[in-house]
C-alpha cells in the first residue's frame, strides 16, 4: 500500500474532490465514485472523463477513432519497457535523454511526477533521501512493475490519464513527461493539464524527438493509415511555442543527439564521457550536419 502522505495530493479526476480511504481500505472514494487499488497502485481512471481531447488531424482526415486508453493498455502488455536495449547506440541515446532531464530537475524538488513512467527510470533514479516520486501511466502494467522495483515510502505508482489528472492543483515541484507528447492527440491540452498540477515556480520537463519526419504505413489489421511508433506529432523550436499558454514564467530547450555519430560508432568512445563534455562534441557535430534527433523542453510555471 502506498504511504498515506500521498493521499493529501489525490483528487477525483472527474471533479477535483479530495479522495478518502474506503471503509474496507481496499479502494479510494469521493462522494460519488470509487477507485480500486491493485497491489498498492490506485487505478484513478474515471468511467466518464471530465475532459475529452479533440481527435487528432490524422483521425479526422481518415475518419478513424482512436481510443488512446485502450491502445496504451495493450501497448504495455505487448512491449516490455523494462527490458534492456540490446543496441549500445540506442542505450547511449536514451542515457543522454535522461541526463538532459535530470540536469534541470530542481535540486530542492520534494515531490516529482513522472508522466508516462514507462520503465520507472525516474523513480529508480530520484526516489532517494527526502525526494518523493509519483510514477504515473495510463496502463496498469508499467506502474505495477515500477512499484515492485521501487519499494519505498517515498514512492507511489498510479494509473491515470494525463488529460484527467487525479491530483490537486499546485501539487508538484517538478513534472517530467519523457517521450510522451509525440503520442498525444492534443499537445496544448496535455501541457495545460500538467501545468495545473505544477506549483508556481515549478519545472515541467518534456522530452520528445526533434523535427521528426513521421512515416506512415497501412495497418495489416484495420487497413487504415497509421504512423510509425504511434507518433502523432513532430516538434521543433519553431512550432513548440504554439502549444504553450501565454502565462508561463519562461521556457528554454536543448537540441541534441546527433544522428550521424552512432553511425560512425562514436558512441563507443563517448559513452565514457560525462554529459557536459559529451555535449561539446555533440554540438559541434550538429553545427556541421544539422542532424539532431532529440528535443528537451524546460517550462517554468
Amino acid at each position: 500500500m502506498f504511504d498515506s502522505g500521498f493521499l493529501n495530493i489525490l483528487a477525483d479526476p472527474r471533479n477535483g474532490e479530495s479522495l478518502k480511504w474506503g471503509n474496507d481500505g481496499a479502494h479510494l472514494r469521493s462522494s460519488d465514485a470509487e477507485y480500486q487499488i491493485n497491489e498498492g497502485v490506485p487505478i484513478l481512471l474515471p468511467k466518464e472523463a471530465a475532459i475529452i481531447p479533440e481527435a487528432h488531424e490524422l483521425h479526422r482526415r481518415f475518419g478513424t477513432h482512436f481510443d488512446y486508453s485502450d491502445h496504451y493498455h495493450s501497448d504495455a502488455e505487448y512491449f516490455d519497457y523494462f527490458k534492456p536495449y540490446n543496441d549500445l547506440a540506442i542505450d547511449h541515446q536514451f542515457r543522454r535523454i535522461h541526463e538532459s532531464i535530470l540536469k534541470r530537475v530542481p535540486r530542492n524538488a520534494e515531490l516529482i511526477l513522472d508522466v508516462g513512467c514507462g520503465s520507472g527510470w525516474v523513480a529508480q533514479t530520484l526516489c532517494k533521501g527526502d525526494t518523493k516520486v509519483v510514477s504515473m501511466d495510463i496502463s496498469l502494467a508499467n506502474p505495477l512493475k515500477t512499484n515492485r522495483l521501487v519499494n519505498s515510502p517515498n514512492h507511489m505508482a498510479v494509473v491515470a490519464d494525463a488529460y484527467n489528472l487525479p491530483f490537486k492543483a499546485d501539487s508538484f515541484d517538478c513534472i517530467i513527461a519523457s517521450e510522451i507528447i509525440e503520442h498525444v492527440s492534443d499537445p496544448a491540452l496535455f501541457i495545460r493539464s500538467l501545468l495545473k498540477a505544477l506549483k508556481p515556480g515549478g519545472m515541467l520537463i518534456i522530452s520528445t524527438p526533434y523535427n521528426e519526419k513521421i512515416n506512415y504505413y497501412l495497418c495489416v489489421h484495420c487497413n487504415k493509415v497509421t504512423p510509425q511508433y504511434a507518433h502523432l506529432n513532430s516538434f521543433n523550436e519553431k512550432n513548440f511555442n504554439q502549444f504553450l499558454p501565454a502565462n508561463i514564467a519562461k521556457f528554454d530547450y536543448l537540441i541534441f543527439n546527433n544522428s550521424y555519430l552512432p553511425k560512425l560508432r562514436f558512441h563507443y568512445l563517448f559513452q565514457v564521457l560525462p554529459f557536459n563534455i559529451w555535449q561539446v562534441f555533440d554540438k559541434i557535430a550538429n553545427a556541421i550536419t544539422n542532424k539532431a534527433i532529440c528535443f528537451t523542453i524546460y517550462v517554468e510555471k
